[in-house]
């Protein structure tokens, strides 16, 4: 057996990803962000005082930012090998956890974008399915992808009942058959009004649940949070393959 030694400051061991959380009150069904059931390898979640879906996703107020800081930093302590969130517009606080910590850090599904254009044809657009169009700007989009060359089309789930009350409006129960249907028929009117979409970026950590169901219904490429959270931990700890070909 090998020796090992004690971590300073770590008190778990064996967490491949650090999942940052917003203050909330949401069902977390497997396949969200928020499950840990949804991956095939161990993750280690820590909740940031002071950011909520009202101030971060409607209101797009990026406060708590020493709080941030030391959630991340304290991830970090406890040997998480990169560190994520669950909500996509957490992207504003990207530049500032990766200037605190020194593993790869992916606060938003977003980063996504540049990769997935890099696939396509010229000309071909994106869409982009959030949680609330109104605070996806082109600021947002511009942090996310700053040399932005292609179209990127957006809709937003705050207009769904299904959504909004289990989601936005933190309700405490989720229909997971309604919102599936919900972001089906947002995703499909997108492309039907944007006909040149090639892919999709699911924005919200809460929907990779029906990223499935989009893919199927759509035939199109279909990326989201655990898309991403998956590249990376390959990146940071790929499986040691011991079998016989």
């Amino acid at each position: 057996m090998p020796i090992y030694h004690a971590r300073r400051g770590g008190q778990s061991y064996g967490h491949d990803i650090g999942i940052l959380l917003m203050e909330c009150w949401n069902p977390f069904p497997p396949g969200d962000v928020g499950n840990a059931s949804t991956y095939g390898y161990p993750v280690l979640y820590e909740t940031v005082t002071g950011v909520t879906i009202e101030a971060l996703v409607e209101r797009g107020e990026t406060s708590a930012i020493e709080a941030m800081i030391a959630a991340a930093q304290k991830l970090e302590r406890e040997g998480v090998k990169a560190i994520t969130s669950d909500c996509g517009f957490m992207l504003a606080y990207q530049d500032t956890v990766a200037r605190a910590v020194d593993v790869p850090v992916m606060m938003s599904s977003m980063l996504q974008l540049p990769f997935i254009a890099s696939l396509l044809a010229p000309g071909a657009e994106i869409g982009v399915v959030c949680a609330h169009a109104g605070s996806m700007t082109a600021r947002v989009l511009d942090m996310a992808w700053p040399e932005r060359n292609r179209t990127v089309h957006v809709a937003g789930m705050e207009e769904q009942p299904a959504f909004r009350r289990g989601i936005l409006d933190e309700e405490g129960v989720l229909d997971t058959e309604a919102v599936e249907a919900e972001t089906v028929a947002v995703t499909r009117a997108m492309i039907e009004a944007n006909p040149k979409i090639r892919a999709i970026l699911i924005e919200c950590s809460n929907l990779p649940p029906y990223s499935a169901a989009v893919q199927a219904a759509t035939g199109l490429p279909v990326f989201d949070f655990i898309t991403m959270i998956d590249m990376v931990r390959a990146s940071v700890a790929r499986p040691v393959f011991t079998g016989r070909y």
